[in-house]
This record gives C-alpha cells, sequence and structure tokens, in this order.
C-alpha cells in the first residue's frame, strides 16, 4: 500500500549488515556483515534458522539471486551457486576489476543472465548465460567504464549507463543490438546510482547524485510501421532512426536520443538512494529509497508524464529532523514501521521444523498462497514446490568454502 508499511522481519543480531538480498516474497535472505566481510550467511528469516554459509578469498562486494542461481561478485572474480542446493557451479576467475561489485542477474529463471563490466577502462559489457555457464554476448555500450546495469523482466532487454552518467542505453538479450539511447544532461557528468524497469517494461527509471530522477518511456515501432503513439517525439525518432544508418556514429548517436517522458525532483542532492518502478494498488509508481532513511512514493501518468507528484513519504530510520523536510503536502506525512517483530534473538530460539537434511527443498512464496498450494511449474524450472512453511528450509548442517573446498561439517 501507498500509506501503509508493514515490517517483515527485524534483526538485532547483525547491526552491521551491508548487503542484504531476499529471494522475491520467500523467506529466503542472504547476509553480509561488515565485521565478516568474506563470509555470506543464508537464513530462513520466519525460522530464525541459519540454512548454510559461504567463505570466499577476499571481501563480497554484491549479491544476486533468483530461483535458479545465486551469484557472488567479488572485486576480481564472480561464483555462480545452484539455489536449489547451493553447489558452486562456476567460478569466474580474472575478471576485470570491478571494486564496486558492479553486476546484475535476471530474474527470469528460464533465461538466467549474467551482465558485468567487461573491461575497467571503458564500457564493455558481458553478458553470460548462468543457467547453461557460457558466455553469450560482449556488448561495446560505452567509451567510459560502465556505472549501472539493469534487466528488464523477461531478461530481453538490458540498460546501461556510464561513469559519465549522460548516456542511457538499452540494448537487446541476448542479441546486443542497441534499441534506445536516452540522454540524461548534457551539462555536466553525473554518477548514476540506479537504472530499473516497470514490470511491464515500457519504462525506465534513473537516478543519480543530483536531485532529479527520469523516467524514460520505450516507444516500440508497430508491426505494419506505423508508430503506436503519433508523437512528435515518436515521429522525430523514427525519421532519425531512417538517416541514422547514412550519418557518422557519432552523429547519429545524438540524433537517436530521447528526452525523459516523466521527472521527479527530491528534496535534497548527492543523497544515497535507490530507485523502482512498480504497481501498486493498481497504479504506477515511482518509489525511491534514500541512504538516510526515507522511502518517497511518487504518482506516475502513464500517458502524459511530466512532473510526478509526491503521494507518500515514509520514515524507515533515523530521525525526522533533515533539512527541507515538513514542507510537503499533508498527504507525505513521516510514518515509521506498522508493528513491531520479533528479533532475530528471538525468533532464532524457536525449534526447527522438520529433518535436517542436506538440500533446499524450495521456497515458500509468503505473497497470498495458502498452506499446501504448490507454486505453479513456470515458476521453477525443475517443477513444482510444496509451499508448506513448516516444512522448507530445514538447517543445513554443513557450510562451503568458496574457494572450491569441499563441505565441512559443523558441530
Amino acid at each position: 500500500m501507498v500509506e501503509k508499511l508493514d515490517c517483515i522481519h527485524e534483526s538485532v543480531e547483525t547491526p552491521d549488515v551491508y548487503i542484504v538480498e531476499r529471494l522475491f516474497s520467500s523467506s529466503l535472505v542472504v547476509v553480509v556483515s561488515i565485521a565478516m566481510p568474506q563470509r555470506m550467511n543464508i537464513y530462513h528469516f520466519k525460522k530464525g534458522t541459519e540454512i548454510c554459509n559461504y567463505s570466499y578469498p577476499n571481501n563480497i562486494l554484491s549479491v544476486k539471486l533468483n530461483r535458479q542461481r545465486l551469484v557472488v561478485c567479488l572485486e576480481e572474480s564472480i561464483y555462480i551457486h545452484n539455489i536449489k542446493d547451493m553447489k558452486l557451479l562456476k567460478t569466474l576467475l580474472n575478471t576485470p576489476s570491478n571494486p564496486s561489485g558492479l553486476c546484475a542477474l535476471s530474474i527470469n529463471h528460464s533465461h538466467s543472465y549474467l551482465a558485468y563490466p567487461g573491461s575497467a577502462t571503458i564500457g564493455e559489457i558481458i553478458v553470460y548465460d548462468a543457467n547453461n555457464l557460457n558466455t553469450v554476448t560482449m556488448i561495446p555500450a560505452h567509451d567510459s567504464p560502465v556505472a549501472a546495469l539493469t534487466f528488464n523482466a523477461s531478461a530481453t532487454k538490458l540498460a546501461s549507463a556510464s561513469e559519465r552518467g549522460t548516456v542511457i542505453r538499452v540494448f537487446s538479450v541476448p542479441e546486443g543490438l542497441r534499441l534506445f539511447e536516452f540522454r540524461r544532461g548534457m551539462k555536466r557528468y553525473v554518477s548514476i546510482r540506479s537504472l530499473s524497469f516497470s514490470p511491464d517494461s515500457q519504462f525506465l527509471c534513473a537516478s543519480s547524485n543530483t536531485e532529479t530522477v527520469h523516467i524514460f518511456k520505450m516507444e516500440q515501432l508497430g508491426h505494419s510501421g506505423e508508430e503506436e503513439h503519433a508523437t512528435w517525439t515518436a515521429y522525430m525518432g523514427k525519421m532519425f532512426s531512417a538517416a541514422s544508418s547514412y550519418l557518422p556514429a557519432h552523429v547519429s548517436g545524438m540524433m537517436s536520443q530521447d528526452r525523459a517522458f516523466a521527472t521527479v525532483h527530491l528534496l535534497l542532492s548527492d543523497q544515497r538512494n535507490v530507485c523502482t518502478l512498480a504497481m501498486i494498488q493498481k497504479l504506477p509508481r515511482l518509489l525511491v529509497a534514500t541512504a538516510n532513511g526515507q522511502l518517497f512514493i511518487y504518482n506516475v501518468d502513464p500517458v502524459d508524464g511530466g512532473e510526478c507528484m509526491l503521494a507518500h513519504k515514509h520514515r524507515l530510520f533515523g530521525s525526522d529532523d533533515d533539512q527541507g523536510e515538513g514542507i510537503e503536502s499533508e498527504g507525505s506525512e513521516v510514518t515509521g514501521p506498522a508493528q513491531a517483530c520479533p528479533s532475530y534473538a528471538a525468533t532464532a530460539a524457536l525449534p526447527a521444523a522438520g529433518p535436517v537434511t542436506a538440500t533446499l527443498t524450495g521456497y515458500s512464496e509468503d505473497g497470498g498462497a495458502k498452506k499446501g498450494e504448490v507454486i505453479p511449474e513456470h515458476e521453477f524450472a525443475a517443477g513444482p514446490v510444496c509451499l508448506d512453511d513448516e516444512n522448507e528450509f530445514p538447517p543445513i548442517n554443513w557450510c562451503r568454502d568458496g574457494t572450491g573446498g569441499g563441505p565441512g561439517r559443523r558441530s
């Protein structure tokens, strides 16, 4: 909902967490702490039990997961695990230096693509098939190093931005053909903080270290060659596209760029943030979470675009004495968690249900499925999985070493 946030889980055991990833709406979370930056812990947070943990030779910079694969990115290597049993399937060694741990994993399990920088000096992108464990293509995306990457929901498009932050490009997957090119700005270089497609892949939002969040619209040519949306921008885009084959690359590239369809102006600039587009209560929304603990929810006009209106503002943590706050409309009051959640220490005391095994049997979807139902086969590549949350995720009493050693027993 727009007006209310529900606290799903709160842990007081590990206050120094710097990476946390949840497998969609399941109870599986991956956690990495500052105290042990080389170790990844996987928990069933509803039970308060640890499923397993892995250690790696260097600090973990990012973790990505979908229903098929779990990917761990270090500065110069990438580890690919089978998420069903956590076996290490592939290690990509000697990858180009990637100090930010930049990578993207598609959420589509049938086409589980992984994208990561192919160079530390120019904007090359490697697209890797994490299911079949082979390289798909290399995309020469930008002149300067890549700073942001994201796939759309169906894994048919890949968006990227470089360290300059002036141009955002969208490529087809797996072909690697350039589909769209959007200009975020021409006056100055910026640091793109996040990119995110809308669920229907019609829009792409981008946030940076400036106060403006941009939303771009991808307008495709119809099957008959006519524009689906007869706008001046679409018409000019068609004309420039037709002429681009006769122009030098740098000229045709400039002419194929488009302006933002919609924008949001944040209260503060130079604040680390992440943005995403989602359907909430049947309406398109833009969500922006900032490093100082705020979540902004904006309404997006999918027809006319323009400046997005703030629908609500939530306080996730911290105090509410930031500059510029408190001047919004009545509908943007700051709220906290809707209810208190038991701590990890409290949930960990609960007895684990089910037998102790050495495999993961699947993940319960908490989003409305009733006990005993099964996830449709298209949700998993290996068939249906029981949604009985009390019998899933038994604690696994083994750990794996990310360097390639065998499992070691824990007492």
